[in-house]
């Protein structure tokens, strides 16, 4: 039967619409949604920035992605209503076949500025990772709050933070920065566990160029001020630096594989073909029996870990202290060793800071972790004293005592006073420790130690060069032998440097059901 409309044409029918037919609509509806601005497209590509939906795809497994929300838009307040999406694509697939939840701002749409409808999209998708126990990837290419909706936006940035910190330790929070991201938007990223940046398109900062010439006079650009390399090497926001788009993602790929889905699960093991039993001759030619010649501590890392992979995290950063995601035995672990080729591996603020987040990440995801020291103590001097080297290297201390998983330390040569505490000694909570008969672990190293033990007798001396050299070589025989922590108790053993890699991959087979035994309070006071 059919209808005649009013708002036909004089003697027309029009047949009622069938369900094929709302159907075709909602393929249109969807496809022109899904596709924006062709011109808004072309215009993101000419920055040699991909598009929300390519950065998905490149992200997600193939055809794994379900979208939440797509036709959701501003509807109220003046003018006409919103763009579909209202910039920012939200939904969940999967990594490996394992399942992720993701949204990725679209700088197409509004400039990917955040308003209510753009907010409650990105609350909905967290709230649903937290409750599904997955991991939670943020694509951030945004221009910040809209200014339009004026403190709606920010109240929007508000349950953002909220809900990073709710996360915070119960599931891994991947930040990408693949375009601006400014004022408190930068928060959000600086709250979650790991931090990606692309060169020369992704900034951050709270204040602009514009703002800090008018406020202070100082004229900076984007990329001296916000740039990827700057948050690298300078502030340490930024874990990871890549070249492109397309290796950053891979990168974020790569990282969730080495990651369990929450805190009550473990990260996925994998048959990696490389034997646990199998030794490490070339580490007695990489370490050098003498203290004081440096080396590279990433090569014995890439010896110890299976296939030699490794992903070292803030690289660029503090670069005094190396701290990598590896696998051994086909187990995840957190290794954080002393770097001897940059100042000798010292500690200091920058490190102390770096050591202690990534020890706090591996603990709070159930990651093992494996301590390499060569570390000849805390870095001296003014500077460091008067900006806080005891409160930044307590909580590298703080770390590593709360930390209630599988904890094997490793000494190599150099451990000298309260760096060698610091860095899992035994007295602060490490299960098992090793050490090469190459270590030396003592209060300061022995040419200190006797300058202020003999300083007397070295003044008086009618040839204090050679008391010097006697003096030294007396307190190294008796007080820094290589034996003189085993016997105390304090090495679990001495080991063949070749046995290193077999010696972690046993202790952490037997550590594997370690049960941690928590005392009941609300949470800890650390030194921040």
């Amino acid at each position: 039967m059919s209808e005649q409309t009013s708002d036909a044409a004089p003697g027309s029918v029009r047949h009622a619409a069938t369900t094929r037919d709302h159907v075709r609509r909602l393929a249109e509806i969807r496809k022109r949604a899904v596709q924006g601005d062709e011109l808004a497209t072309e215009r993101q590509h000419a920055k040699g920035k991909l598009t929300a939906r390519q950065r998905l795809e490149l992200l997600l497994d193939d055809g794994s992605f379900t979208e939440f929300d797509l036709f959701r838009r501003r509807t109220t307040g003046p003018g006409p209503a919103g763009p579909a999406t209202d910039g920012v694509v939200t939904g969940s697939g999967t990594v490996h076949g394992r399942r992720v939840f993701a949204y990725a701002q679209d700088f197409r749409v509004l400039g990917g500025s955040l308003g209510e409808v753009h907010a409650a999209k990105i609350h909905k998708v967290m709230d649903l990772a937290l409750a599904a126990g997955a991991p939670l990837v943020a694509l951030n290419d945004s221009g910040g709050a809209r200014i339009q909706e004026g403190v709606t936006a920010l109240a929007g940035y508000g349950g953002i933070f909220t809900r990073n910190v709710r996360a915070s330790g119960v599931i891994p929070q991947i930040s990408v920065m693949l375009g601006p991201c400014a004022g408190g938007a930068a928060y959000s990223p600086a709250l979650t566990d790991f931090t990606f940046m692309v060169r020369d398109t992704s900034h951050m900062f709270i204040t602009g160029p514009d703002v800090i010439r008018t406020v202070t006079g100082e004229s900076v650009t984007h990329e001296e001020l916000g740039g990827a390399q700057v948050h690298a090497a300078s502030s340490g926001v930024a874990s990871f630096v890549c070249d492109d788009e397309a290796a950053c993602l891979d990168e974020v790929r790569y990282l969730i594989s080495l990651l369990p889905s929450n805190s009550h699960d473990l990260a996925p093991s994998y048959e990696t073909g490389d034997p646990p039993d199998r030794r490490c001759p070339r580490l007695a030619d990489i370490v050098p029996a003498d203290p004081k010649i440096p080396y590279d501590m990433r090569e014995v890392l890439a010896e110890i870990a299976d296939q030699g992979e490794f992903m070292e995290v803030h690289e660029h950063w503090a670069p005094n202290i190396v701290c990598a995601l590896a696998r051994m035995g086909g187990r995840t672990v957190g290794l954080l060793a002393s770097q001897p080729v940059v100042r000798a591996g010292v500690l200091d603020i920058d490190a102390s800071q770096k050591g202690a987040r990534f020890v706090q990440m591996c603990d709070a995801f159930s990651i093992p972790l494996v301590t390499l020291v060569d570390v000849p103590g805390f870095l001296p001097g003014v500077d460091q004293e008067h900006h806080g080297i005891i409160r930044h290297g307590a909580k590298l201390l703080y770390a590593y005592c709360d930390a209630t998983v599988p904890r094997v330390q490793v000494i190599l040569r150099k451990a000298y006073g309260g760096a060698y505490i610091v860095m899992d000694s035994r007295s602060i909570g490490a299960d098992l420790s090793f050490a090469w008969p190459t270590n030396e672990i003592a209060v300061m190293g022995a040419e200190a130690a006797v300058g202020v033990i003999y300083r007397k007798e070295l003044a008086a001396a009618d040839s204090p060069d050679r008391l010097r050299s006697q003096l030294i070589a007396e307190y190294t025989e008796e007080l820094m032998h290589p034996y003189y922590a085993s016997e105390r108790g304090l090495v679990d053993d001495v080991i063949d440097p070749a046995d290193t890699r077999v010696m972690i991959v046993r202790a952490l087979d037997l550590l594997s059901e370690k049960r941690p035994d928590l005392r009941p309070r609300k949470h800890g006071n650390p030194p921040m």
